[in-house]
């Protein structure tokens, strides 16, 4: 059976990882009949949002115990995967993907990993594991894979560009389809960088996570 390791990056669009996009990733993997484990860094968030007013808090959240929420409990601390007891890779999109796992959204072209999210994704592709990244969660692309791999976070020309120029080649992408680049092995999809619904995510990581497994 395959096993698909997932790297949230908290829990709520503004701050952590999409729990819808998080939520449909779990659902389309059990539906295809892969084995998954969900793993997230165990870091101070770069911030913590109110989701309801969008202002930002004065208190502090941890990434882990925060994305625990989303995979109920059944989580680990990312330094602890071993790429080896794994067939791909996912990283659902969020802020979080670009604040928290690494600071794409304060730096773009001179944005930095994580470390740990480094090592992990770095290893993935070097092995020829498949991966898939949604949403914002594509900037990190640029980071782990040759100057020109393909990679799409929609059609945003600000962000397209600072993707650009970190070295990714950014190609336009609907909200219900994917770019793959199939020498790499990566795949993505907007997701919620364009969708006004969750059934429009749903088709672009429905297709996102089907195609990984096809790699596999």
């Amino acid at each position: 059976m395959t096993k698909v390791a997932i790297i949230l990056s908290g829990c709520g669009v503004f701050d952590g990882a999409e729990i819808h996009e998080s939520v449909l990733t779990l659902l389309f993997l059990e539906q295809a009949g892969a084995q998954y484990q969900c793993f997230a860094p165990n870091i101070d968030q770069l911030h913590v949002i109110n989701h309801l007013t969008g202002e930002e808090q004065a208190q502090t959240r941890n990434v882990l115990v925060e994305a625990a929420r989303i995979a109920r409990g059944e989580i680990l601390d990312l330094k602890e995967l071993r790429v080896d007891d794994y067939d791909a890779l996912v990283l659902p999109g969020g802020f979080g993907a670009a604040k928290n796992l690494c600071d794409f959204a304060l730096k773009g072209e001179n944005s930095v990993l994580n470390a740990d999210v480094e090592r992990v994704c770095q290893e993935f592709a070097q092995q020829q594991k498949p991966s898939a990244y949604l949403c914002i969660a594509p900037a990190i692309i640029a980071h782990i894979y040759p100057q020109g791999t393909k990679a799409t976070i929609g059609n945003d020309a600000d962000t397209a560009a600072a993707m650009e120029k970190l070295g990714a080649q950014h190609v336009d992408c609907r909200v219900d389809d994917i770019v793959v680049d199939e020498q790499a092995k990566v795949i993505s999809t907007p997701a919620y960088m364009l969708a006004g619904s969750l059934k429009e995510a749903a088709s672009g990581i429905e297709k996102a996570i089907n195609k990984l497994i096809s790699l596999v």
